[in-house]
């Protein structure tokens, strides 16, 4: 299999909104809207036999659906801006299905994600927008929250590409 990771998927109407924020920005190589996704475990290149294991380690999971939060728009990077993203509230259930793949996964045998978890939906990946255009381009934008029901979660799939994506669904797992 190639490139792996789990995340909730973007309602179409929602993900229609998101797409309305594109634009405006120099250096920004802005995400295709079928491609939007909250990322919950990025797992990284494996083998089949690796893959498998996760995939019935992931459908262990019982959970019941929940309420996503996307607050307002922000930006990774700090001095020099690397990603334009919705931000995502880190809710309870939302944690809490994070940290069970997160000790699924590394049951498996795969070491710790390094990364804290922060919940967000990558719009844009930036390459030599300043900090300045960056908070201009956030200042103009009128994105401030919106919710949508997440009832399942997926196993995503990519190539390794420059900004990934396609993305392409291998697995889903309901919650409920």
């Amino acid at each position: 299999m190639p490139r792996l990771f789990t995340g909730l998927e973007i309602p179409p109407e929602l993900a229609a909104e998101l797409a309305s924020m594109r634009g405006g920005l120099f250096g920004a190589r802005w995400i295709d809207v079928e491609n939007y996704h909250l990322t919950l475990r990025f797992i990284g290149d494996i083998d089949d036999a690796t893959a498998n294991d996760i995939d019935l380690e992931l459908g262990r999971i019982r959970r019941a659906p929940f309420e996503v939060t996307l607050q307002g728009l922000g930006f990774f990077g700090g001095d020099k801006p690397r990603a334009i993203v919705a931000k995502g509230q880190a809710a309870h259930p939302l944690i809490e299905l994070q940290a069970e793949q997160e000790r699924l996964i590394r049951r498996v045998g795969l070491p710790p994600e390094p990364r804290k978890f922060t919940p967000h939906v990558t719009l844009a990946r930036l390459r030599g927008a300043s900090t300045m255009a960056v908070a201009d381009y956030l200042g103009a934008r009128g994105f401030l929250s919106r919710r949508f029901q997440a009832d399942r979660f997926v196993l995503f799939s990519s190539r390794d590409s420059v900004g990934g994506g396609p993305y392409v669904i291998e697995a889903t797992y309901p919650l409920g």
